[in-house]
């Protein structure tokens, strides 16, 4: 059942084929790089693209712009600790900002912090505090084709193997990112959650939920786990998030806005060493470095998230992504997440060896035949992880609809057909940090005769 009705519409258009080679070329076979005016279908990310409801323009005019003690901050205030339980909120400019606010609190030297599946920028923000990210992925996350329910749990046995390697005076930081982005945005269980919860204090390191897409992770949870059949999406939300010391959020994910984040705690010791950081990185700790109509925007966006109807919405236009992807043929992760959909760019592409970065050039091709803009999550993204190949098409909240869907199937398809003529890339420039390069770095064609493929190499 569609739960929305259209009032305000953009007009796009699809840039010829001459126009998307000279972009391509032009960007250095990275689309973080080329004007959003060049693509049609942009499917890069759903971290502050959606749409924003009636409800949340209202908020926009009412924002209360006053520097310290703002009422949209305690609007927002009373959202967080309604939905996610929490009574102490950090406000920041955006996710990464809430990473660098609670990381740059918890993590020092030497540390090790411990997540189901690090994403790029947490995975640099570990690094910036120079610390170690290990990945502590579910062993069902590697096999792209399992119909298992909760593929994006946290691994107790890899956990304590590190424990045991390093030392748990070493681990003050354990993460649970819900849903799992690295890992095809899979899900994760409360019960796995509530294990992680007591792994670490058994070890006494804080834990953190990375509740981007804390509302989506409810819905799988009242799908696909048998205790909480019935059970509404702010209920899950809440019981879920409850087992966590702090949470760490990007409000762009499922606060539905276009800007904003927080971290949020019911540690009095923590909420002042992060409110410390926020006023050196981000602003006075009640607006964070955002306007206050955006504060009141996120707060009301907060509470619409888990509102019924909505994450039903938002999952189903994945899932008719998903669908569509699977009848032209495209392999993808199944089932798919609540986010997006991820092409396995390993079997589009099995004579492309990860050195040659075939999710970059799927991403480009996807662009070359159809103005489709994805993002790589694969060798190029994560250069020092062991992660399977893949392409996330992520989809932007209540924005595309089915002729759009539709449209990227058919330029999956003709990548799909074509796909002996694409390849591989290398790189021309690669920036310092290589938890981030794949934002900016330049990447060019692999030619015939410099080509790295071996016979038999898959």
């Amino acid at each position: 059942m569609v739960a929305y009705k259209s009032r305000t519409v953009e007009r796009i258009r699809l840039p010829s084929r001459e126009r998307r080679e000279r972009a391509l070329e032009g960007a250095g076979y990275n689309v973080f790089n080329i004007d959003a005016e060049e693509v049609f279908v942009d499917l890069l990310t759903d971290s502050g693209t959606g749409a924003m409801s009636d409800r949340q323009w209202a908020a926009l005019m009412r924002g209360d712009e006053s520097y310290a003690g703002s009422r949209s901050f305690t609007e927002l205030e009373s959202a967080v600790e309604e939905v996610m339980g929490f009574s102490r909120v950090i406000p920041t400019h955006q996710g990464r900002g809430a990473e660098n606010v609670l990381y740059g609190a918890l993590l020092s030297e030497g540390d090790v912090a411990l997540n189901n599946t690090h994403f790029d920028t947490t995975r640099a923000h570990v690094a910036n505090q120079g610390a170690d990210a290990v990945d502590c992925p579910d062993e069902t996350a590697r096999d792209l084709d399992a119909d298992e329910p909760f593929k994006g749990n946290f691994s107790l046995e890899r956990g304590w193997e590190v424990v045991e390697d390093v030392g748990a005076d070493r681990v003050p930081l354990v993460i649970l990112t819900i849903t799992n982005n690295s890992a095809a945005g899979q899900p994760v269980s409360v019960e796995n959650t509530r294990r992680v919860a007591e792994f670490a204090d058994e070890i006494d390191a804080t834990f953190v939920i990375d509740a981007c897409r804390f509302a989506e992770n409810a819905h799988f949870v009242r799908e696909r786990e048998p205790e909480f059949e019935g059970r509404s999406v702010a209920e899950i939300a809440r019981e879920q998030l409850g087992y966590a010391d702090a949470v760490v959020m990007s409000g762009k994910k499922d606060a539905l806005a276009n800007a904003g984040g927080f971290v949020a705690t019911a540690d009095p010791d923590l909420v002042e060493r992060c409110k410390a950081r926020a006023i050196l990185y981000e602003g006075f700790p009640t607006y964070g470095g955002m306007s206050g109509r955006d504060v009141a925007a996120m707060a009301v966006g907060l509470r619409e998230a888990v509102e019924p109807g909505y994450v039903e919405d938002r999952v189903e236009s994945v899932r008719t992504l998903a669908a569509l992807l699977e009848e032209a043929g495209v392999p993808i992760v199944t089932p798919p997440g609540g986010h997006a959909v991820y092409l396995d760019a390993e079997s589009f592409y099995p004579e492309i060896p990860p050195a040659e970065f075939p999710g970059q050039a799927l991403v480009c091709e996807l662009y070359r035949e159809g103005g489709v803009r994805g993002v790589e999550l694969g060798s190029f993204a994560f250069p020092d992880a062991d992660r399977p190949e893949l392409v996330r098409l992520a989809v932007p909240r209540r924005t595309y609809h089915r002729e759009h869907f539709e449209h990227v199937a058919e330029t999956a398809r003709a990548a799909l057909e074509r796909r002996e003529e694409a390849s591989g890339l290398r790189l021309v420039t690669d920036p310092e940090m290589p938890e981030i390069r794949h934002f900016t770095a330049e990447l060019e064609p692999v030619s015939d005769s410099t080509s790295i493929r071996t016979e038999g190499r898959r």
